[in-house]
């Protein structure tokens, strides 16, 4: 009769779960009658009684009570009996006598006491010996041989060791579970495997392998393994079953899972409840969780405190998380605490933080050393920072090397930079390259830039050709997706499209909207908007309302609205505000504007002087 493998899983059987209140009185009765008959049967010179008897006795802690009769069933060959005195040995500090008796009842075929045994020679470091007897426990379909076998072949990287774990996971064990599920999730992940698309062997077939180790998460987590409950909530969190995820992370949280507490608060924060989001940030932080800290110490800093902030990023530091260096940098620049910062930074920077290697670049350029910019702003961008690699391509463009500047500008456009993508599609555009300008800037217009929708709708419109009436039957107009560009970047507010949406909606006879857009521009600024409105308004009789834009687009350099004011006051018998505005004109160009202003003035003149 086989009852334990070895003294570090007696009581994980599962046979000895301990009751409560009467439950509990009742088993213990049962149990010491028990005790007394296998007690007699053990005098009368029952073997099998004595091999009970005895791991009663050990399972209780009588060590003393339980020798003799595991010895005397031992002689008598009862294999159970021989490895049970094995672990009594053990535990009493016995070893090397332990592993002879565990040889024994392993040679007989006992399979926990190969088990024993291929442990013992593990911790002795004796592997091959420890892989002969742990295989041959496992191959009796011993479960925690299976187990020990697997770690041991994973420890060496075999590809073995899944089979093994597959064994363990299959026959209960939660930990080879979790541990299969993880070697299955670093296969996904190697192989990008993320929607389960790859098959795997074994098991699960043709089943993705992602989608395989979220089975035997599931299976840990449900048998009380926290670090499964917590991956298994990561991969619901990521798939947006959010209130199954929240459920796993509890569940990993309140058996003590730091990083499942940590993950909870994200949670809870993002369903707008803050407060038992701060709650489970505590609890985490108050284990060691860096993250939670960094969590504590932005919310705080959110609320405007400070002081407290600045404890839980340190407290995060503390944990060993260089975000919390990082935080305290960004919340001392906030002060304008600018010595600190650079010291927070300069930490977080030299732990390999990229973020805190671009921000202590920026930092550093404000203060006019560009030299010592540069490195950190290198450092950064050969670490992944997008930001980096823009800011190296702005701190190149700026001293004039444009190659070098492109090349930064490229890598980081390649990581979705939208200004990146803008300034490369720019620059195409230069060196004539319009097709890859345009790819360029479809990204960086996707990604909303307005000036690179407006310069995308600017390239389309070029490609169209010269403007012919509808056909016999066609619509009278069209939207063209140059049109759909330029209104995209007007409505975020690029006042070089106000104008050219204005410019169509005045070509096709939409007056109304025309002069939104323009009135739009002008009151942004643009002297084209005002200019353009002035017009608008002059040919629908509002000629009062034009002077006051014309003004406007004047006083901001626009010759042409200086020369149409000239106009208007020679037109009005104004002849000195005419030739005044006139002068403006001609200094204002364009060139063709100049002359036409010229001849105005000397006009006025003539008829001043007449």
């Amino acid at each position: 009769m086989d009852v334990m493998g070895d003294m570090a899983t007696l009581f994980e059987t599962g046979r000895f779960v301990q009751p409560t209140g009467q439950e509990e009185t009742r088993d213990e009765a049962a149990e010491a009658a028990e005790e007394a008959r296998h007690r007699i049967a053990a005098e009368a010179g029952d073997i099998e009684a004595m091999s009970v008897l005895g791991a009663m006795l050990l399972r209780r802690g009588d060590l003393d009570g339980a020798e003799p009769h595991l010895r005397a069933a031992t002689a008598a060959g009862d294999r159970a009996a021989a490895n049970n005195l094995g672990v009594l040995l053990h535990q009493r500090g016995y070893p090397d006598e332990a592993a002879g008796w565990w040889r024994i009842a392993a040679v007989a075929g006992s399979a926990p006491a190969a088990h024993a045994l291929g442990r013992h020679y593990r911790e002795r470091g004796d592997e091959p010996a420890a892989e002969y007897w742990l295989r041959q426990s496992a191959e009796q379909g011993h479960v925690l041989g299976a187990y020990a076998l697997a770690d041991l072949l994973e420890h060496r990287g075999d590809a073995e060791a899944e089979k093994w774990l597959r064994a363990a996971a299959e026959r209960g064990h939660r930990e080879g579970a979790y541990r299969l599920a993880r070697a299955l999730d670093r296969r996904a992940a190697a192989a990008g495997d993320t929607d389960g698309d790859n098959g795997v062997g074994g098991a699960g077939g043709a089943v993705g392998a992602a989608e395989e180790a979220e089975q035997w998460y599931r299976q840990a987590a449900a048998r009380g393994h926290r670090r499964a409950a917590l991956y298994l909530g990561a991969i619901l969190e990521r798939r947006g079953e959010l209130k199954e995820a929240g459920r796993w992370y509890l569940t990993s949280a309140k058996d003590g899972e730091a990083r499942a507490a940590c993950a909870l608060g994200f949670l809870l924060r993002d369903a707008g409840d803050e407060e038992s989001a701060a709650v489970w940030w505590l609890r985490a932080a108050q284990e060691g969780d860096g993250n939670a800290a960094n969590a504590l110490g932005a919310l705080h800093a959110e609320r405007g405190q400070t002081q407290t902030a600045e404890r839980w990023y340190r407290a995060a530091m503390d944990a060993g998380d260089v975000n919390g260096a990082y935080n305290l940098g960004l919340l001392c620049a906030e002060q304008g605490r600018t010595a600190q910062a650079e010291q927070w930074y300069r930490r977080a920077a030299y732990a390999g933080h990229r973020e805190a290697a671009n921000a202590l670049a920026i930092l550093l350029l404000q203060g006019g050393d560009e030299s010592g910019a540069e490195p950190w702003f290198s450092k950064a961008a050969e670490a992944g920072s997008v930001d980096a690699a823009f800011n190296l391509g702005i701190l190149y463009a700026g001293r004039g090397e444009e190659e070098a500047a492109l090349r930064w500008y490229e890598r980081a456009a390649a990581a979705g930079h939208t200004e990146a993508a803008l300034q490369v599609g720019i620059a195409r555009l230069r060196e004539g390259d319009e097709l890859e300008a345009e790819r360029h800037l479809r990204c960086a217009a996707g990604g909303g830039s307005a000036e690179a929708a407006y310069r995308l709708a600017t390239v389309l419109d070029a490609r169209q050709p010269a403007g012919a009436g509808p056909e016999l039957g066609e619509p009278v107009h069209r939207r063209t997706e140059c049109e759909e560009w330029y209104e995209r970047a007007a409505s975020q507010g690029h006042r070089r499209a106000q104008v050219r949406v204005g410019m169509l909606a005045a070509a096709r006879g939409d007056v109304v909207e025309a002069a939104r857009w323009y009135r739009e521009a002008a009151e942004a600024g643009s002297r084209n908007g005002a200019f353009n409105l002035g017009l608008l308004l002059a040919r629908e009789g509002s000629e009062p309302e034009a002077v006051l834009w014309w003004k406007r687009a004047a006083h901001d350099g626009h010759g042409r609205a200086a020369l149409r004011l000239a106009l208007v006051y020679a037109r009005r018998g104004e002849l000195d505000e005419g030739q005044r505005w006139a002068d403006l004109a001609v200094s204002l160009g364009p060139a063709e504007v100049g002359e036409r202003a010229a001849r105005l003035r000397d006009a006025l003149r003539e008829e001043l002087s007449a």
